[in-house]
């Protein structure tokens, strides 16, 4: 496979292949890094854009957070200790990251695909606003967003099996 390089903005390198991005080094040589489900950043140079969004838990506690724009609401509620199962890690095989989104934000999102409706729809309890924490990434837009926690989550995976974030 070819691999191309390119200045990135900042003075950053950018690594393509098959034209698709595979590294980013940040200014100073900070390694970056891109997977299928979300921007992750190894240093805080590398994403400097701060989203203040509250998650409201299952006993209705309401909980502030700061998350990166790039970073998706699965990540961040498990990275701040939030409940929020996440049983395929972010695959799009369950709906165990099921989620509503305050009615103001909701519209600001992207349509779900039809993957993420398939999975929605052996979620209990959905809603209109109802989408999953794992696709839905952080972006500016969604500065003071609240994303509510049902009451109830079915994980077909396995009984009793509570996955940690890696």
């Amino acid at each position: 496979m070819a691999a191309s390089l390119a200045a990135g903005r900042g003075g950053g390198v950018l690594l393509y292949a098959a034209g698709r991005l595979l590294l980013r080094l940040g200014p100073g040589g900070r390694r970056c890094f891109r997977t299928t489900v979300t921007y992750q950043a190894e240093d805080e140079n590398c994403m400097a854009e701060i989203v203040n969004v509250v998650f409201v838990d299952r006993a209705g506690q309401r909980i502030p957070v700061q998350g990166r724009a790039g970073e998706d609401v699965l990540r961040l509620a498990q990275k701040n200790g939030i409940d929020l199962e996440g049983a395929c890690e972010a695959s799009l095989a369950c709906s165990t990251c099921h989620v509503y989104v305050s009615h103001d934000f909701v519209d600001k999102l992207p349509a779900p695909d039809e993957r993420e409706e398939d999975m929605l729809d052996m979620a209990p309890l959905l809603q209109e606003n109802s989408r999953l924490g794992c696709q839905i990434i952080l972006c500016k837009e969604l500065e003071g967003a609240e994303f509510t926690l049902p009451k109830i989550t079915r994980n077909f995976y396995v009984d009793g099996h509570v996955p940690k974030p890696h």
